[in-house]
């Protein structure tokens, strides 16, 4: 039903007052918190293989890593390719006054920003640099373990022999117990990662692209010694 232009009285019913009506309703609310920055699609244009995805972490990804991580204790945290700081914001703001987070990120320009936007935390540890140096990194700090390790760096793109050695960099640097994190847009390296005894996967879609969220844990070694696997005869890792 159309109201006459002329009329001031608005019908129920007619054009108008189904327009003004919807109008008049709470428009619900959006969630830009994974909208790029102009740092963050300037660095993808540039490096688009360094960069894992277009679009930063959704806040709901990166509420649910989060959740992975036992925040009730001082842990020493470490995250590979951090970005514009999306995650290691969050790890800095949950984590207890005693924990530490050490950063490596490859890009100049975005840890140039992350040692802007933690000058004032001393928990937090920027290091310009490969993802490989963690151990080095831990020494020159006097920290035994990591408790957790974070990423989201896309292990796709790494030659196969750079990945092994990181994966096995990150297994001898995790303490007994702890957890290596990766939020991928493949879930490939689970069969690479046969280092770590346990793995659990879940396809998180609440974000753009969706990823595969995956926990690898590192179980006790025996004797205290330190494990390898020889690659090529590696068993399969077995999924909770």
């Amino acid at each position: 039903m159309l109201c006459s232009a002329g009329s001031r009285r608005v019908r129920p019913g007619c054009l108008r007052h189904r327009l003004t009506s919807r109008l008049d309703k709470p428009v619900a609310a959006v969630d830009y918190s994974h909208f790029m920055s102009v740092l963050f699609f300037k660095r993808f244009l540039q490096r688009p293989f360094q960069i894992a995805s277009i679009v930063p972490s959704s806040k709901a990804l990166v509420e649910r890593v989060a959740s992975k991580i036992d925040f009730s204790r001082p842990s020493v945290i470490a995250e590979y390719g951090p970005g514009e700081g999306v995650h290691s914001r969050e790890i800095a703001r949950r984590m207890s006054r005693d924990s530490h987070l050490l950063l490596f990120e490859l890009d100049r320009a975005f840890s140039s920003d992350l040692e802007r936007q933690f000058a004032g935390d001393r928990r937090v540890h920027v290091i310009h640099g490969d993802a490989a140096r963690l151990p080095q990194e831990l020494e020159r700090r006097r920290m035994a373990n990591c408790d957790y390790i974070l990423s989201g760096i896309p292990f796709s793109i790494l030659k196969i022999d750079k990945k092994r050695a990181l994966l096995q960099k990150t297994y001898d640097a995790l303490a007994p117990g702890g957890s290596f994190i990766i939020y991928q847009v493949t879930n490939e390296l689970k069969q690479h990662a046969t280092l770590f005894e346990y793995a659990e996967s879940e396809y998180f879609l609440q974000n753009i692209p969706p990823m595969f969220i995956t926990v690898f844990q590192k179980t006790p070694t025996l004797n205290g010694r330190r494990r390898e696997v020889e690659w090529s005869r590696a068993p399969a890792n077995r999924q909770a």
